[in-house]
């Protein structure tokens, strides 16, 4: 039965981000325990393809689902999260690599494939990367790199240092103890750039706003969607959220990803020559692992900012936002800043889409 009714209405996925639009720190936002409410089942189950995506990522997907779950009452799989790591899972080209990992949290836990059974059930909580190198592996096996450090530089002799095999590659799933992620970036950036004289440069950028992140969430919304019955490709995606910085822009960004893919397929369709790519979209990887065939890729991704969370209509004007603290290799541009839709919250957001959609309020 939801087969056929939601084929006479719009195809459309939600991704909600979660501080600031569905909890304050451990605290559920009341319209969100209602809101869910209305995209559920009789049952229990999601009327339509839900996806959480966070910038957050010392924890496992599997644990970010147990707490929203609870926090929301409401069942919520490790398959509807994103977390800010959780697209490495595309780039399997790496998982074979010996990699140095850095971060806080789980970060073993979360680079490799967990020990569980069944290796269809590890893979929903992990990475998969194989041969791992954490910093703690690397410090002591090289002690003298903490030589400034009091607390752990060796007291007598020197110990012979530990074999580790050769790095191939650094993945930085979150910021060290002393530092903002962001910091972090500039830090080591400019001291790469001092000894090495050349530019560091990034395989790929994971996390909101990268064009990676959205592509990940929308293969996540299209396996539900399958999973749900429909037979037509989901045509519409509404991010909920309240950064302006992340969350919308990341919703713009993704959405003039979309359009210039399916402008560039119209133009091969039509055998005509492809003139351009989204600019915007080359900062977030050299390559767009993990996304659709532009024939079943959403038609857009709509922005919906929330008042309840980072941005107040009182105290900020986007239309003045000039100084960008995003990463070196996206390129700012206000306009990505400015939403499709401003809604007081969570609740306000689901109804305005259900409204747009078609949808009934159950």
């Amino acid at each position: 039965m939801c087969k056929a009714a939601c084929e006479q209405r719009g195809l459309f996925g939600l991704l909600f981000d979660i501080d600031g639009v569905l909890v304050r720190g451990r605290t559920p936002i009341p319209a969100a325990k209602e809101c869910f409410q209305s995209l559920l089942e009789r049952n229990g189950s999601f009327r339509v393809p839900v996806v959480f995506v966070t910038n957050a990522g010392n924890s496992l997907r599997q644990t970010k689902a147990e707490q929203l779950s609870e926090l929301l009452e409401v069942e919520v799989s490790p398959e509807q999260v994103v977390m800010s790591h959780s697209p490495l899972r595309v780039f399997s080209q790496f998982h074979d690599l010996c990699v140095l990992v850095s971060g806080q949290g789980p970060v073993v836990e979360v680079a490799h494939k967990c020990p569980l059974p069944a290796a269809q059930i590890a893979n929903v909580f992990s990475v998969g990367f194989k041969n791992v190198v954490t910093v703690e592996m690397l410090r002591e096996a090289f002690p003298l790199l903490d030589v400034v450090d009091h607390h752990r530089r060796p007291k007598d002799t020197i110990p012979p240092s530990k074999e580790l095999p050769p790095i191939d590659a650094v993945v930085l799933f979150g910021e060290p103890i002393s530092f903002g992620h962001g910091m972090f970036l500039v830090c080591l950036e400019s001291i790469y750039q001092k000894i090495t004289g050349r530019e560091l440069s990034y395989e790929a950028l994971i996390g909101k706003p990268s064009v990676v992140t959205y592509n990940y969430a929308e293969l996540l919304v299209r396996q539900q969607a399958e999973r749900l019955g429909w037979t037509q490709p989901v045509q519409r995606l509404y991010a909920i959220g309240d950064n302006p910085m992340a969350d919308i822009y990341g919703a713009n960004l993704y959405n003039r990803y979309l359009k210039a893919a399916h402008r560039a397929q119209a133009q091969t369709d039509s055998g005509g020559l492809v003139t351009g790519d989204c600019d915007d979209a080359k900062g977030s990887g050299r390559v767009m692992v993990g996304a659709s065939s532009p024939h079943n890729l959403p038609e857009s991704c709509s922005s919906i900012l929330v008042c309840t969370g980072v941005y107040s209509r009182e105290n900020q004007d986007q239309g003045e936002q000039r100084i960008f603290h995003g990463h070196r290799d996206f390129r700012f541009d206000p306009s990505l800043t400015q939403p499709s839709f401003i809604v007081q919250d969570v609740k306000d957001a689901v109804e305005l889409v259900f409204k747009q959609e078609g949808w009934a309020k159950e």
